[in-house]
């Protein structure tokens, strides 16, 4: 039995239509899951500043909290890191966003957090600390903060947190600036010197992807 040439047309025309649409919904699935922004890898972040210049506080960073004028004041001040939720422990208080402030910004504001909740009368002295840090998480041996110690770049700051583990994806690292920029990396293009290695600053992320074979 033949099928009628009208048929034929109409279903094709039907496969046609279907076909285009799942290709758009292909791309947007894609573009919807990219992690990576445009920009320049090998370029330092654009870290925020006040009007008069002062940097601002970034994750990674370190603070040390004088607490003072108070009936129990601790002993000795401490050295807090600013996580990677951009906040900071503090007594009775818990987590204290601090990362986007100036040190002057937080003194004021962990002040106002415990006055007049907690005290009638507290001073609060907030210093950035000298030690910075960067984070390498996922597939590395010793995932964890890593002293920012002078120039360093990617694959030897992965080096430093004891090297790709059996299951990295090497083709899929991720670089996010302290200013939120990230970046997909392919670090077998890196080692194989097709690829220039970007370098890694205080308070940057690098991730290492797990391979799915």
């Amino acid at each position: 039995m033949q099928i009628p040439l009208l048929v034929k047309f109409k279903n094709l025309r039907l496969f046609q239509v279907c076909l285009l649409i799942l290709s758009g919904l292909i791309a947007l699935g894609l573009g919807g899951c990219s992690t990576t922004e445009k920009g320049d890898p090998m370029a330092p972040p654009d870290l925020a500043t006040n009007l008069g210049g002062v940097p601002r506080l970034n994750i990674g960073d370190s603070v040390i909290v004088t607490i003072s004028d108070i009936p129990e004041p601790p002993q000795t001040p401490e050295e807090r890191p600013i996580q990677s939720d951009g906040t900071i422990s503090m007594p009775y208080l818990g987590r204290v966003q601090a990362a986007g402030k100036t040190p002057g910004e937080l003194e004021q504001y962990i002040h106002d957090l415990y006055v007049p909740t907690n005290y009638t009368h507290i001073t609060i002295t907030v210093k950035a600390s000298s030690d910075r840090v960067y984070f390498v998480q996922g597939e590395v041996k010793l995932p964890g903060r890593v002293l920012y110690v002078g120039p360093v770049t990617v694959t030897k700051a992965i080096t430093s947190a004891g090297d790709f583990t059996d299951y990295a994806n090497r083709r899929n690292v991720i670089l996010t600036r302290s200013n939120g920029q990230r970046f997909k990396l392919n670090c077998m293009r890196i080692m194989n010197g097709d690829e220039p290695d970007p370098p890694v600053f205080p308070g940057d992320r690098i991730e290492v992807k797990r391979r799915l074979y």
